[in-house]
This record gives structure tokens, sequence and C-alpha cells, in this order.
């Protein structure tokens, strides 16, 4: 049985279905990584070179994300993009997270003591959106159970509550959806995404969306070094004369090797589209919900190739002897399916767990 993402996958040794823990590189990826780090071991890859890599790895982003390409900033990690948005905002400022929300979304926030910091399950937290709400940091995907947030609504929460000050802004952090399904831009303001789950980039490709109507004095480049600057070559020494005019100025210095392989994988990406991968991976998810229930395994109700089962966590290490490939997240199984799995990858699932 051939998989969605055919030739572009090596043969599997084992049944994968990890891809929410990391995703797995195409070859296309694979052999750009590998032709890299071959280049920097012999002196052929140039600084220019690099910077081409990079400009085409934010372009092949910025498409699909759907924003310009000016409003995304380069950098290596989601929790230091969102410590960049926490550290900008005043003392005092609410903060709205769902329940047990991924923690490098979370976390930034929680560590400045003098923001009010209030948590609402997800599936509530439009509804506790209120005028005093100055911020909303929210997964557009949960990481334990795969469960999706309803952003419409929550922009729609915060286009109502805005604060006198501006209105409400909404963080999104959509490393668990970004691939396989397509966000609206105009449900959030700041976007962040680490690349390595289903972008199926290496890891130190993370991205930053920045609002479209984002004020000179709202967000500061705190962790802007010299390849923040609208003449890189010539901001090396000293203070930066001049940022970049557009969201670059909050670029991070770039893991040059892995954004010159994820070009690679956005371009996949692309080719196939978000849509055409979304349906493919959750019509995989919707065979493997429907094969837990007949076993008796009560799965979270979630549109996500994220398939969660409470109370089987135990079952990863008999999965992982027989060659099954899953991961353990809040006491769930977790099981995620990716465009290189199979019909045949969810029947092996369920087939050992059958056997308990």
């Amino acid at each position: 049985m051939t998989s969605l993402g055919g030739a572009e996958f090596a043969p599997l040794t084992k049944t994968y279905l990890n891809t929410a823990s990391t995703g797995l590189l195409p070859l296309r990826t694979a052999q750009a990584l590998k032709a890299a780090a071959d280049d920097a071991a012999h002196g052929r890859v140039g600084p220019e070179y690099n910077f081409t890599a990079l400009a085409a790895a934010r372009a092949g982003f910025a498409r699909i994300a759907g924003v310009p390409v000016d409003r995304v900033a380069a950098g290596n990690s989601v929790a230091t993009h969102a410590g960049l948005i926490a550290r900008a905002l005043p003392s005092g400022a609410e903060v709205l997270i769902a329940d047990d929300d991924f923690s490098s979304l979370v976390n930034p926030f929680a560590v400045r003591t003098d923001l009010k910091l209030r948590s609402a399950p997800l599936e509530t937290l439009a509804e506790a959106v209120g005028p005093q709400t100055a911020l909303v940091a929210v997964s557009a995907v949960q990481s334990a159970d795969g469960r999706v947030a309803d952003l419409a609504a929550l922009r729609a929460a915060a286009d109502q509550h805005g604060d006198t000050g501006g209105g409400t802004r909404i963080v999104v952090d959509a490393t668990q959806a970004m691939g396989w399904l397509r966000l609206d831009p105009r449900h959030y303001d700041y976007l962040l995404c680490g690349s390595y789950k289903w972008l199926m980039c290496p890891h130190g490709v993370s991205l930053l969306v920045v609002p479209e109507d984002l004020g000179p004095d709202e967000l500061v480049a705190f962790n802007s070094g010299w390849v923040a600057g609208e003449e890189p070559w010539n901001s090396c020494y000293g203070p930066i004369a001049e940022l970049a005019h557009s969201a670059r100025r909050f670029d991070e210095r770039p893991a040059f090797v892995s954004y010159i392989a994820a070009q690679h994988s956005f371009a996949l990406i692309e080719e196939l589209g978000p849509e055409r991968i979304g349906a493919y991976d959750l019509a995989l998810a919707d065979r493997c919900r429907a094969g837990a229930r007949e076993l008796g395994l009560l799965p979270v109700d979630a549109r996500s190739p994220i398939v969660a089962l409470p109370g089987q966590g135990a079952a990863a290490e008999r999965l992982k002897a027989a060659g099954v490939e899953a991961s353990v997240r809040a006491g769930n199984l977790r099981a995620a399916f990716h465009l290189y799995n199979t019909e045949a990858d969810v029947d092996r699932l369920l087939e050992v767990l059958a056997e308990a």
C-alpha cells in the first residue's frame, strides 16, 4: 500500500505513529541536509548561500501560512518567540491560556510574575475572554490529545471584549497544526510554529508571524543580532544602526543548516497542499478511532490526526516491542498519522492493542 507521501519517504523499518513528537524527513530534505553537512565539512558553502536558503524557507512558510513574507520572522524555538511577546506586555496585563496547554507556549508568560495569568478549559476559552484580557495564548491543536481550538470563536470574543488599550491580541501556537490544517490568518495576531513535526523539518526551525497592524513600540527586538539589520553585513559591529523594516527585525541568528533543509520540506507541503494532506491524515485517524471503539476503548473526541486513548499509556512499551512507535502524553496513548502512514499502519496498531 502506497502512502500519500510515496517515494518521498524511505521504506520505514517500523510502524511510525509519532509525528506529534517528531516528523519524519522527506528524502529530498534528508538529502539537502546531508549535502549541507558535507559542504560545511569541505568549506564549499558560503554565507550568501545560507541567506538564500533562509529566504526561500521563509517565503515557503509564508505561502503555507497564507501571510505576506514580510510578517515572518525566523528563529529556533517556540518558547523564545513566546518569551519575546511575553516580555512586551505591560505589568498587570491579563493573559488567558487554555488548561494544560503546552509548556513552551505557556511558561514564558507564567514566569512574568507581574502578569495576571488565567486559565480556562479549551472548550470554553472564548467565553472566558473579558474586557480586561490583554492577550490569549493557545495551541491550535492540543499536544496531549489532539483537540482543536475554535479560533474563529476566539477571534469574535477578542474583538467584542478587547480592552480600550487596542484590543485583545491572540497568540496561536501552530506547531501541531501547520502542515495538515490551514489556519485563517484573520483568526490570530501572532502565530508561532515549531516546524519539526507536521512540517517535517529538522530541529531548529521555528517561525513567528507578527500582526499586520503591529505598532512601532508593541514588540521590541530584544533577541536581535546582526542578522536582524536591514543590511546584515553592515550590522556586524556595535549597535545596529537600522533594524530590518520587516518582521526580519525579530530574527534570531537561524540554524542555517536546518533552514537549508527546511525549504525542501515546505516545498513538499505546498506541492501536496495542506487540505489534501489534512484529508488524508484525518481519514487514517478516523479509521483508528473507529477501530479503537470496537476494542472497547474510548478515544478523545477530536477532529485531528492525533488520536489519544486515555488510560492506555502502559501499552506504549508493548507497542514499541512490536515495532509500533507511539507516545504517551498526560496518561494518554497518543498515535499521530501523517502523509507517510497507511491504513496498514492503523491496522497494525489496532492489532497489537487487541492482543492485550
